[in-house]
Parts: C-alpha cells; sequence; structure tokens
C-alpha cells in the first residue's frame, strides 16, 4: 500500500508543486489548509486568507486530491500572535515565522497528521531530510538564495520523523517551471512577503502593534546626547533600523540608523551608518530556549551560525552558561543583533538547532 501523505497547501506555488511532485512518485496525497488568523474580529480587512484557501483549493481540484480545512485559529493567537504583541511589548523583535513552523506546521498540524492515520506529512519548504539507519537529519536546501532551514531551528526532533521536503533538492526556478508546465492555476502567483498573518503589504507592522500597544512617546537622541526629534514608542523600532526613523540626515552620503533602545530613559539612540554604530556589532551574545535536532554541542566546539534568515553562516565558539542557556562568540562582529530573534546552528550544512538571543553585548 502507498504511503499517505498529508499536504499543507497554503495557496502558494511552493507548497502546490510539493503536492504534485508527491503524486508524481506514487504517494496517496492529500491537502490540508490550515485557518490561522479570525480577522473578521479586528479592525481591518487585509489578511488575505481566503484568496489563500481559494488558491489551495483550486490547487487540489487541478491536482486531483482529496482537500479539506482545519481550524487552528485559537492556538494560532495564544503561540503565535499575543507572543509578537509581548515580546514587542517586552522591548524585542520576536520571530514569528520561526514559532509558527514549531507550535503550528510541526507542532499541532503534525499532531492532526498523525491523529488522521497519516504516514507523513509534507509542506513546500527548501530544505532537505536525510534518513539514515532510523535516524532523521536536517540539512540546508539545494537552492542556497531559498534555503529555509534557519526557520526549523525550534522545531521539536520528534516532530521531523515523518516529514518531506520535496523542494528540497531543486531549486526555485525549476519550482515556476514545473508549475507552469502543468498548468497550476496559481504558477505565475507572487511569494508572500513580511509576517504571515499580516498577509499583504497594505498592513504594516506599526500599524497592527499600535491596536494593541499604546504609545509611549520619548527622544530621539545621537551618540553625544542631543535631542534630534521624538519618536512614538520604542517597540516601533527595532536594532540597525534605518527607513522610518523620520530624522533628516543633512547628509548626502550618511543616514541616521537606530544604535540602542534605553528602556530606561525612552530614549532611541541613532548614530550615521558609518561613522557611529560601534555599538551596533558584537561578537558575543547569550541565547536562550535551546532546541537540538542532533548531538548537543560541546564545551568550546566550533560551529556555524546563521545570526538572521538570508545571513551567510559564520564561524563560532559555544560556551554552555546552563543546560538551556549559552554564550556564543562569534569570530567575526555581526551587525544589529536584536533579543528576540533566532539564531540557528549548523554543522556544516545540517541544522543541528536554534535558540533566542537573551543578551547582547555590543563591541566598545
Amino acid at each position: 500500500m502507498n504511503k499517505k501523505i498529508l499536504v499543507a497547501l497554503s495557496g502558494g506555488v511552493d507548497s502546490a508543486v510539493a503536492a504534485y511532485l508527491l503524486k508524481k512518485q506514487g504517494y496517496e496525497v492529500q491537502g490540508v489548509f490550515f485557518r490561522s488568523w479570525q480577522n473578521e474580529t479586528e479592525l481591518w480587512k487585509a489578511c488575505p486568507w481566503q484568496e489563500d484557501l481559494a488558491s489551495a483549493r483550486s490547487v487540489a481540484e487541478h491536482l486531483q486530491i482529496p482537500f479539506s480545512i482545519v481550524n487552528f485559529i485559537k492556538i494560532y493567537r495564544e503561540k503565535i500572535v499575543d507572543y509578537l504583541i509581548e515580546g514587542y511589548r517586552m522591548g524585542q523583535t520576536p520571530n514569528p515565522d520561526v514559532m509558527c513552523n514549531r507550535f503550528i506546521k510541526f507542532g499541532v498540524l503534525v499532531e492532526y497528521m498523525r491523529t488522521n492515520n497519516f504516514d507523513g506529512l509534507a509542506t513546500g519548504h527548501y530544505c532537505r531530510i536525510v534518513r539514515s539507519d532510523g535516524h532523521c537529519s536536517l540539512q540546508e536546501g539545494l537552492d542556497p538564495l531559498k534555503d529555509q532551514s534557519f526557520f526549523l531551528c525550534l522545531v521539536k526532533r520528534e516532530n521531523l520523523q515523518n516529514v518531506y521536503f520535496p523542494l528540497g533538492d531543486i531549486t526555485k526556478q525549476e519550482v515556476r517551471q514545473i508549475a507552469k508546465r502543468i498548468t497550476l492555476p496559481n504558477a505565475e502567483r507572487k511569494d508572500s512577503q513580511g509576517i504571515c498573518f499580516l498577509g499583504s503589504s497594505n498592513v504594516r507592522i506599526n500599524q497592527f502593534l499600535e491596536k494593541y500597544i499604546p504609545d509611549a512617546p520619548g527622544n530621539i537622541i545621537n551618540l553625544q546626547g542631543k535631542v534630534l526629534g521624538q519618536h512614538r514608542g520604542l517597540h516601533r523600532y527595532t536594532m540597525g533600523q534605518r527607513k522610518g526613523i523620520d530624522i533628516p540626515s543633512n547628509c548626502d552620503f550618511e543616514h541616521y540608523v537606530v544604535v540602542a533602545k534605553d528602556y530606561t530613559t525612552g530614549n532611541l539612540v541613532v548614530g550615521f551608518d558609518h561613522t557611529d554604530t560601534q555599538g551596533l556589532y558584537a561578537k558575543r551574545v547569550r541565547v536562550c530556549g535551546l532546541n537540538f535536532l542532533e548531538e548537543r554541542p560541546q564545551e568550546g566546539e566550533q560551529l556555524l551560525a546563521k545570526p538572521r534568515y538570508r545571513d551567510r553562516a559564520q564561524p563560532i565558539k559555544w560556551h554552555w552558561k546552563d543546560n538551556s542557556t549559552a554564550e556564543i562568540h562569534f569570530l567575526e562582529p555581526q551587525r544589529a543583533l536584536a533579543v528576540g530573534q533566532a539564531l540557528a546552528f549548523y554543522r556544516r550544512s545540517y541544522l543541528i538547532g536554534g535558540g533566542v538571543y537573551q543578551e547582547i553585548f555590543p563591541d566598545k
């Protein structure tokens, strides 16, 4: 009997091609779309879930596979939306996409897959599963421009055992070509951008946050303490931010950038992007909430780490603080690291786990 695989159809071309490839390989494929955001109760109507649902349904019809919808609205609100709001409220810069993978796609959706007697779950992520002697490892995707292993750094190891990534060995260009060749109804659909549940670019993160976090105005100052202007709230800014500060630089070749957020005074500190930003770089950080997909690092072990998605892997040295916290030493200074963001660890091209920035120690 062919294995029965549940494919998470998002409405995008990647998951659609993933479903097609599995069906072509002889698997019994069924599509599922999960509801994650109840925009009807919010103050705007920009969330495109209905458009996404229609696209996912049309893909299932085109591929002639069964299709279902599951409701994860309540847990998504608790684990992702509330996490995002509280993170910004505490002065952090959360990563909802990493948490969505941990708690939703490879959390409750894996549970749904098991409960409904599927043999596996597949998504359109660009990464690779390597199975050997009963062990499951996660490797970067073949396409370096689309590799999404970073976003799986906090997923529980046991939840990847029956997961399939059909796109791991091909490129985005090939995915588009396949979609056009088999005339998928969403072959030309653009990739989603920004925070998953905000959908289209019509809703910015600050537009969302102002519905939940009241403004706390303060001064914008330079590194010499001179007041340059006013801000509406420190939660509206992140380290290294250039756009949206609304302070004229009076200079053609230098622009202001956020170098610090002082929650004691309420000051937003800015400096010129090239000459005043020594404190924006750090070689030493503390990470918490550690999660491992492979053997835990040894004290002093040299590994690779991706400070952010799309960043190149950087050499690091590992130093344990306790069982759930480590101090990471980058060999080269890293720019604009932010508390609350995720850090992914690698041995060569294999993802071994991740953690969350708890403290940044800026270079002086």
